[in-house]
């Protein structure tokens, strides 16, 4: 196992409303010393959800709204912030319930996603949802958010659509699609 760099200094350099940039100065076993920067999580965070919502055997829903990092409408997968009091399956169904009025009697964890360990701290938690029904809680968006689907199958076509970008969606629907095909519950 590889010995973790000696944090010389760290301090934040930049705050907004939603992003906290930290400065690490680091020494290396090998004694070079490097100035990283992160971003790093508010604090009183509980983490964060995407949920793999499945319509039937081998469709999942997508959900299409404004991506103000890429400054145009996107498509993707459910997600959003763990609320205070929420585990992770709770958060899932209710930011199903938000963004494509669907709840799901069947949840389960399947794996978190770093979002770029290179430079932020904060991670994602895939829940794959089954037999869903229709429920629409109220939401935080802006307006309303159009509800489409992929096939399990399709996601190469999924990923070379110009209004589909986000990599931790994809990789989402992929391993979902994998598991599905290694329990013997999808086949082509």
């Amino acid at each position: 196992m590889r010995k973790m760099p000696e944090i010389l200094d760290a301090q934040i350099v930049a705050k907004s409303r939603l992003f906290t940039v930290e400065q690490q100065q680091l020494r290396f076993a090998n004694g070079v010393e490097r100035t990283y920067e992160r971003l790093v999580s508010r604090g009183q965070g509980y983490g964060a959800v995407m949920v793999v919502a499945l319509r039937d055997a081998r469709t999942a829903l997508l959900i299409e709204e404004y991506c103000g990092g890429t400054g145009d409408y996107q498509l993707s997968l459910p997600k959003g912030l763990v609320e205070p009091g929420e585990d992770l399956l709770q958060a899932a169904n209710r930011e199903l319930m938000e963004e494509a009025g669907f709840g799901a009697r069947q949840l389960e964890f399947i794996t978190r996603l770093s979002l770029s360990p290179g430079y932020m701290s904060q991670s994602i938690s895939v829940v794959l949802a089954r037999d869903l029904y229709e429920k629409r809680l109220p939401g935080d968006e802006p307006e309303p958010i159009r509800v489409d689907s992929v096939d399990l199958f399709a996601l190469s076509e999924l990923a070379a659509r110009d209004d589909f970008s986000e990599g931790r969606a994809l990789a989402a629907l992929f391993l979902v699609r994998e598991l599905l095909e290694q329990r013997g519950e999808l086949s082509r």
